[in-house]
């Protein structure tokens, strides 16, 4: 394969003590803020580094131009911008302060009359103009206002504010500014493939702050983990689309990336893996500084369990202690089923409804009227870092790999025989995945690999498990073909929706109906033949004579 085509694909996972302190340092400096505040945080990178400001300022743009990658590249030419000197900047901070003591008060556009007036005696052409000297106020002012009140300023008519748990206030102002995300355990019993229940499955959502606009899900067994929100994060970034059995009415149109992605301080969320997933995408990670600033994420979990959860067979209510007594006996639901559900309500219902903030806006529609741009469309190839990973596993010959019981086939592939691979992939779909190898500190994408005789049809993670454990138990060898097999007859099972004890129910009817009297010729007739055909389905049994019992055997 092509060297620089394998480096386009390339997914950075290991990183020593000096790469990660350099993306620590480039992280700041890519945060947004005025002059004074790039000033202060470049002056103490330099010193982190033990380099020059000029070379740390070259290895900001070279992770602009590069991405991870320049983290361990060689320098390459500056293309530094001007600043204005540390002499302005102080003398701006100084008359604000001053101009401000005690009971005097001083504008910021009073200021800046001062530094034209400064400039002016002294004969300089160039000197900060107005809006120069309202960036190196606003963190002085912005400081001013946080001591006021320890709490988030919240809604000023239809602006919101948040604070991080470094005391920053975030203003949200436009749509994929500030996205959310949260966990929760749903409320309905799952069944597997044969009907027997699995448990309650977690549920984790990415909101837009700006519009309340749900923006992706990922719904499954795991418990909640980076590598979840991982998953959650690639569904919101990516277009999404769903075949016509979802019976989708609206667009789910939401895609992009956000500028802060805005947490609790779970373990999940202060991860290495989230973190490097900001750094390589290109957002900057925020806690809350207080568990009331989540309210924004955690609304909908109650909307989706008052208005669609506790509509499902299978619901549990969220006491444990008042728990439905019939709960396990109407479990039905697949977790594809589950999800399908979850879809439909989100895309055409919650979604498509007005916000009380909104006013004439529906969530969507506030999404869509607050970009400030057309979002990047990002491939899924930048996004490989997002899905889960499986380790340690050999290229066999002619380039077959095996994967949770499954054979996979990749192109290109053959040409790797022997060598160990990192399979990445979506656990939604396992019928492909992703090949990279292991080269340093990167993984090279090499080829897609396919689950040979399953290339039409669709099998999850969980799913994939749960037939594994059937035909183990049933002393069978596993193949796809026997996998397939199962696949097929999960299909017919979630086409009839019935709980394993109204199946048990039916066939007893079936066998038993009782016979009824005769009312006309014509029923008769009918009634002749019926019970012909129910002693043929009933089992044959052995009738003992037990005269000749005794006679044979003294009994």
């Amino acid at each position: 394969m092509n060297t620089g085509n394998q480096e386009a694909h390339a997914v950075i996972t290991d990183f020593s003590e000096e790469e990660r302190l350099k993306l620590e340092v480039i992280q700041s400096l890519m945060e947004p803020c005025d002059h004074a505040t790039y000033g202060q945080k470049l002056k103490d990178a330099a010193q982190k580094l033990g380099k020059s400001k000029r070379t740390v300022q070259r290895l900001v743009q070279q992770w602009e131009e590069m991405g991870l990658a320049a983290v361990t590249s060689k320098a390459r030419a500056d293309k530094g911008k001007h600043r204005i000197s540390q002499e302005w900047q102080d003398f701006i901070v100084k008359t604000y302060r001053l101009g401000n003591k005690g009971s005097k008060r001083m504008s910021r556009k009073q200021v800046a009359l001062r530094v034209q007036a400064r400039a002016a005696e002294l004969g300089e052409k160039m000197y900060p103009n107005e809006r120069t000297v309202y960036r190196v106020l606003q963190p002085i002012i912005e400081a001013q206002e946080q001591k006021k009140s320890v709490r988030s300023a919240g809604w000023r008519g239809d602006r919101l504010s948040v604070k991080t748990r470094t005391g920053n206030d975030l203003v949200v102002e436009y749509t994929n500014q500030v996205w959310q995300c949260d966990h929760t355990w749903v409320d309905v019993l799952v069944v597997d493939v044969e009907g027997n229940i699995i448990g309650r499955p977690w549920l984790t959502t990415v909101i837009d702050t700006y519009s309340r606009c749900i923006l992706g899900i990922r719904l499954g067994f795991d418990a909640p983990s980076s590598q979840v929100v991982a998953l959650a994060l690639r569904h919101a970034m990516l277009p999404k689309q769903y075949p016509p059995t979802f019976g989708l009415q609206c667009e789910w149109g939401t895609y992009g990336k956000p500028e802060y992605f805005y947490t609790d301080g779970g373990k999940d969320f202060r991860s290495e893996h989230l973190r490097q997933i900001g750094i390589q995408l290109g957002f900057t990670c925020e806690l809350r500084d207080r568990p009331s600033e989540g309210g924004a994420v955690e609304r909908p979990f109650g909307t989706l369990n008052t208005e669609l959860f506790s509509t499902l067979p299978g619901y549990t209510g969220s006491n444990i202690q008042e728990r439905p007594e019939d709960a396990e006996k109407d479990a039905r639901m697949t977790l594809r089923d589950l999800e399908q559900l979850i879809v439909r309500y989100l895309v055409d219902n919650y979604n498509q409804r007005l916000d009380k903030r909104m006013g004439d806006q529906t969530r969507y529609q506030r999404w869509e009227s607050g970009l400030l741009a057309t979002p990047a469309l990002l491939s899924e190839r930048e996004l490989d870092i997002c899905l889960m990973k499986q380790t340690n596993r050999s290229i066999y010959r002619e380039g077959y790999i095996r994967f949770e019981n499954l054979m996979y086939k990749g192109e290109y592939l053959a040409g790797y025989v022997g060598e160990r691979v990192v399979l990445r992939y979506d656990p939604r779909d396992i019928t492909t995945v992703l090949v990279y190898r292991r080269e340093k500190s990167q993984e090279v994408f090499l080829a897609r690999a396919y689950a040979q005789d399953l290339e039409t049809e669709q099998l999850t993670l969980e799913d994939a498990k749960a037939i594994n454990k059937k035909i183990r138990e049933k002393g069978k060898t596993i193949s796809n073909r026997s996998i397939l097999d199962e696949v097929r007859d999960r299909d017919l099972f979630v086409s009839k929706k019935k709980t394993k004890k109204e199946r048990q129910k039916e066939e007893q009817t079936r066998l038993f109906t009782p016979v009824t009297t005769p009312n006309s010729k014509q029923e008769t007739e009918e009634e002749e033949i019926e019970p012909v055909e129910k002693i043929d389905e009933l089992p044959q049994v052995e009738i003992l004579d037990y005269d000749e019992l005794n006679d044979d055997y003294g009994w």
